[in-house]
């Protein structure tokens, strides 16, 4: 059985799915945190609208940390080694350029939400 593209939760998966990045560079811009952390700021911002799962959240501060958007320590809690991100500058510019996109996307999405 395929896709049901009449069900809101595709609709919502594949937004959340395009906009976690997004979310997660915005999270970082209130200053460092584990991934823990930032997920639950993301569930904040967006209201609970994204909640990033960990298959979601840590894949995507891999891919962030290996192209230099943040930067990464490890740090010991309670007797147990935590990472904590950092966003870098280029993590600025990246956060920079998706809300622009992103910006020119929902100002096209007028003739969708718009529409009776």
């Amino acid at each position: 059985m395929g896709k049901d593209f009449t069900a809101a939760g595709y609709w919502n998966g594949l937004l959340n799915a395009s906009l976690c990045k997004l979310f997660i560079l915005r999270a970082l811009r209130e200053g460092p945190g584990h991934g823990y952390e930032i997920a639950q700021r993301v569930k904040r911002l967006t209201e609970g609208f994204c909640v990033p799962t960990d298959g979601t959240i840590y894949p995507a501060l891999h891919e962030f940390e290996e192209c230099g958007c943040i930067t990464c320590r490890s740090e010991i809690v309670a007797g147990r080694t935590r990472k904590v991100y950092t966003l870098t500058e280029k993590g600025h510019e990246a956060y920079r350029a998706g809300k622009v996109v992103w910006q020119k996307g929902l100002g096209c999405m007028d003739c969708v939400v718009g529409e009776e």
